[in-house]
């Protein structure tokens, strides 16, 4: 099994991005403190260390790649491939190799949007293959799998037919299945909290019975386009969620659908056409995002979505974790909802919530009330941001898509140590560990290293 300390999966241990390794270089480019590079293939996914090894995932036209690299030299070990069943629709973003690996030391297992899941050996054989889908994903999939209790985790979220999956690591075969028709698109990797996988959703967040996949928690308020993942600490859990329309006073109160068909269904056919509707009611963004069925018009489930979506509010939701049912009213600690990250993560890292948002937009926070430390820009940073920051060596990285990798001071009140320059965009999340940090890039993964 992989050791305590290893980076195995997306953001670390625990989706937390958090490393306890120090010795980490603060300045860092194509030509300074560089242990190796290796050029790879397209991709978004990020690096997972086990042992000697890493393993991360790659495309090429409708080539679908699994890798595995010497942790000391860089060097390709294997490359395995699974052609793609299908061609994913995808937002100009995403990428077909978006889910991040999982592994357990030995096994490496990952997900791929147009085919499904497959686990390969330390040798690079092929131990099993589940094809998945297609899915309804308005913008592709971008969840990554997890492991726990011996079954690997993956929420597949989508506008029709969304669902949690659990499958035995050794055999590939599903141990249970359960429905999440309540939520529609969303992207958020689960995180586990003892016997329980806790999962974002669109419009709500959901705790799930790790054995048997039965619901146990939930909280309503969430926004309706959910991309990052929670992290928990100090007995709490914290999730991030911005979508378009969602800012405050953006929202708007929708009638029912009863009321709809009555005074809005002109040729009275018992759906809603995009002409029926008033331009105040029309949704932020496309009409395919809120026509989940893509039949052009609208029905009571569309309706019901569309209308929590005008509704929802983005928000940084703090919940106190320990109840069973519905702990909206009771477990929500604070909301927080000013200058909040479209795809990064939170950082709950020596005692301080850290928030990075497309613009170069910084800010920390306070875990226990919410309350603002700081908020700055990060000048010579002011790009987009969809990597998740990580804390490590008392330091924060924070990586731009425009390949801008900013360090910060780990401090409520920070400063910024250093900018570095790699030269290409970055979508993946850096991993931590032994003194090495490892990024990747749109064309390569670097090592990095005093």
């Amino acid at each position: 099994m992989a050791a305590a300390a290893d980076w195995s999966q997306f953001r670390g241990p625990n989706a937390a991005g958090v490393s306890n390794d120090g010795d980490l270089p603060t300045e860092f480019s194509p030509a300074r403190n560089v242990v190796w590079k290796t050029a790879l293939p397209r991709g978004a996914s990020s690096p997972v260390l086990a042992g000697d090894r890493i393993y991360l995932t790659g495309a090429e036209g409708s080539r679908l790649i699994a890798f595995c690299l010497d942790r000391q030299s860089g060097r390709i070990l294997w490359r395995r491939e699974i052609a793609a069943s299908r061609a994913e629709v995808l937002h100009k973003l995403n990428d077909p190799a978006s889910g991040t690996p999982v592994t357990d030391g030995r096994n490496v297992y990952v997900f791929f949007g147009n085919f499904g899941m497959a686990s390969y050996g330390e040798d690079g054989n092929e131990r099993w293959r589940l094809p998945l889908g297609p899915f309804t994903n308005l913008h592709g999939m971008g969840a990554s799998p997890v492991l726990a209790g011996g079954a690997v985790i993956m929420n597949c979220d989508q506008d029709v037919g969304s669902f949690l999956l659990a499958v035995d690591a050794s055999s590939g075969k599903v141990r249970w299945k359960t429905d999440r028709s309540e939520v529609t698109h969303g992207y958020s990797t689960p995180v586990v909290h003892g016997d329980e996988l806790i999962v974002p959703g669109a419009y709500q967040m959901i705790a799930y019975s790790l054995k048997t996949g039965e619901k146990t928690w939930w909280v309503r308020g969430l926004t309706w386009q959910p991309k990052s993942a929670p992290v928990i600490g100090g007995g709490m859990v914290f999730f991030n969620g911005w979508a378009p329309g969602g800012d405050p006073g953006r929202q708007y109160d929708l009638p029912p659908w009863e009321q709809v068909l009555q005074e809005r269904d002109a040729n009275r056919d018992g759906k809603i056409a995009q002409s029926e509707l008033p331009k105040e009611w029309q949704p932020t963004g496309s009409w395919g995002a809120v026509d989940l069925d893509d039949d052009g018009l609208l029905n009571a489930r569309e309706w019901s979505f569309f209308r929590a979506r005008r509704a929802a509010r983005n928000n940084l939701m703090a919940i106190r974790l320990g109840g069973r049912g519905d702990v909206t009213g009771t477990h929500v600690a604070w909301r927080f909802s000013k200058a909040l990250p479209d795809v990064p993560c939170p950082l709950l890292y020596r005692g301080v919530l850290y928030l990075v948002r497309t613009g170069g937009i910084a800010t920390t926070l306070d875990p226990a009330t919410g309350e603002v430390h700081k908020q700055e820009r990060l000048q010579g940073a002011l790009d987009g941001y969809y990597s998740s920051p990580i804390g490590a060596d008392g330091k924060v990285y924070m990586a731009s898509e425009a390949g801008k990798v900013v360090v910060l001071t780990a401090a409520a009140d920070w400063r910024v140590l250093a900018i570095n320059d790699l030269e290409e965009p970055i979508y993946a999340t850096p991993a931590v560990e032994a003194g090495r940090l490892y990024i990747r890039t749109q064309g390569a993964l670097y090592c990095f290293g005093k």
